[in-house]
């Protein structure tokens, strides 16, 4: 009876440094390597496996910050580059105005210079500097006649007149601008109210 108790321990305990064993060859060890009877060796066998996993666990962990670090840097490279591309583009479409401006300039200073002719002028260096502003997405805000909304308009003063329903626009003094969706700047209109 003792001797099948000891048995029992002994193939109890078998089988837990079996497991252990399994446990260090899982952990990426050598089958070369062989597996002493003695717990503790069995056990920091396991621990340098399980050390080494760890090392590697964080080594790979900092390789992939430093990707991610350097995925950020490259879409800020890549954001600032296409931003300054736009920027390019829309300067370049505006120094066509501005030369015609500089050529009217030099047109006024000339003595036979008519009214006439610099109104013409101006009015082809707006037509110039609107389609500049239009083929880059700039909408006018030009609200004379619709009703107040204050998203985008500011009202400087408010009339009474009888002629106009209350908070419709009767006049415009500066005209707003939006980009796209974006209100770059409000319309100064002038409000109707009730006499």
């Amino acid at each position: 009876m003792a001797a099948q108790k000891s048995d029992k321990q002994n193939k109890t305990k078998l089988s837990e440094e079996e497991k252990l064993a399994e446990t260090v060859e899982s952990a990426g060890e050598s089958e070369e390597e062989q597996v002493s009877d003695d717990p503790i060796e069995i056990l920091e066998t396991a621990l340098d496996a399980a050390n080494l996993k760890a090392v590697e666990a964080r080594q790979n962990m900092l390789r992939m910050q430093a990707d991610m670090e350097n995925l950020r840097k490259r879409l800020v490279r890549e954001h600032e580059k296409a931003r300054r591309r736009t920027l390019e583009r829309f300067m370049s479409d505006l120094l066509p105005v501005r030369d015609s401006l500089e050529r009217g300039l030099e047109a006024a200073q000339d003595q036979a210079a008519t009214v006439e002719a610099l109104k013409v002028g101006k009015q082809l260096i707006m037509k110039m500097l609107t389609k500049v502003m239009d083929d880059h997405g700039l909408q006018t805000i030009d609200p004379a006649g619709e009703i107040f909304d204050p998203e985008k308009h500011e009202a400087v003063t408010m009339l009474p007149s009888p002629d106009h329903d209350e908070n419709t626009i009767i006049d415009v003094l500066e005209k707003g601008y939006q980009l796209h969706d974006r209100l770059i700047r409000p319309a100064k209109v002038v409000v109707s109210r009730k006499p």
